[in-house]
């Protein structure tokens, strides 16, 4: 056990009792010497305010109460033990990896708290170890934009969303009043899943394309779950649809080994042949997230259906081979 551990296995033990809690006893629960039991009281009556007293007959300690009816001492604020703490500050470093800045606002008050209050020390130690020793590499991110903070909330507290929108695939700039229903991080990029009013229908919003984001006084309207998933999550990447087609793939077999072990799709369908290639369907509606992925595996893979994917990685490639071949 570290600190945060014996604090909150001491405060057990004398919330629960109904009488002095004898010093061996509480040695033994807390694994720890005479010395330790009262440093880690001292502590508690220093920095927690814990009425903890002693009683020389019994050769114990206790809560006291200011009177009979007073409730029993709890641990003040919020209150979280060492592996809760460790994992806020874990947290903190994968964030700041992950994107930089990202909640810091709100995570480093809470962090500073901790180190002020003398408890965390170990689990920063920890924790400025994990960040030195961990490595986070982002492909393609962008950043979330200056109103995630903004579009998170009103995810939070269900309310609904004003937002100045520039599609990144026409350049239009929109005025939209969405229900927020969820924030999605696809690919080391956010965006929000939100159903809009204008359209009447569920789109997804890329935090990155958000000009303006202003909350709004009326409740946002919510969208089963189910529905959700049926619209924004059943079709091949970010785009949305249920899926109007199946690609199926025939995977080398040198690369059959990686394809192998990736989740292209939830309800994707796979099969090894017998030459050690791999076979694998993928449902899709919108097929250019898939035809990057298709194309970054290069020879390694056959399109076999539809013809019409199979056809576009054809132009796509020759399109490519244009470049490299002199005229």
């Amino acid at each position: 056990m570290n600190i945060f551990d014996r604090i909150f296995a001491l405060h057990r033990e004398l919330k629960s009792a109904r009488q002095p809690v004898s010093r061996v006893m509480l040695e033994e629960r807390l694994e720890c010497s005479t010395a330790t039991i009262k440093r880690i009281i001292q502590q508690m009556r220093d920095y927690l305010n814990a009425p903890i007293e002693y009683d020389r007959d019994a050769n114990g300690y206790y809560y006291a109460k200011q009177n009979e009816y007073g409730p029993v001492y709890e641990l003040p604020g919020l209150w979280f033990n060492a592996a809760e703490v460790q994992a806020i500050l874990t947290l903190k470093t994968l964030l700041s990896r992950l994107e930089p800045g990202l909640l810091s606002s709100q995570l480093e008050p809470l962090a500073d708290l901790l180190a002020s209050s003398g408890l965390g020390t170990a689990s920063e130690d920890k924790t400025d170890t994990l960040g030195q020793r961990l490595r986070i590499l982002s492909a393609a991110a962008r950043p979330s934009g200056e109103h995630f903070h903004t579009v998170a909330n009103a995810v939070i507290e269900r309310q609904r969303l004003s937002l100045q929108y520039n599609a990144r695939s026409t350049g239009e700039v929109t005025q939209r009043e969405v229900s927020p229903q969820r924030l999605t991080h696809y690919r080391d990029n956010w965006f929000l899943d939100a159903w809009c009013h204008q359209a009447e229908g569920l789109r997804t919003f890329a935090l990155d394309k958000i000009q303006a984001a202003t909350a709004l006084e009326q409740v946002a309207d919510d969208v089963d779950e189910a529905e959700l998933d049926r619209v924004l999550a059943s079709s091949y990447g970010i785009f949305s649809g249920e899926p109007t087609d199946v690609a199926e793939l025939l995977v080398s077999a040198s690369q059959a080994r990686w394809v192998a072990d990736e989740q292209w799709h939830p309800q994707q369908q796979s099969e090894w042949l017998a030459d050690g290639r791999y076979r694998l369907r993928i449902p899709y509606s919108k097929p250019w997230e898939l035809l990057g992925d298709i194309l970054r595996l290069g020879a390694e893979v056959e399109v076999l259906q539809p013809p019409e994917l199979r056809e576009l990685i054809t132009q796509e490639l020759h399109k490519t081979l244009a470049l490299y071949v002199s005229s």
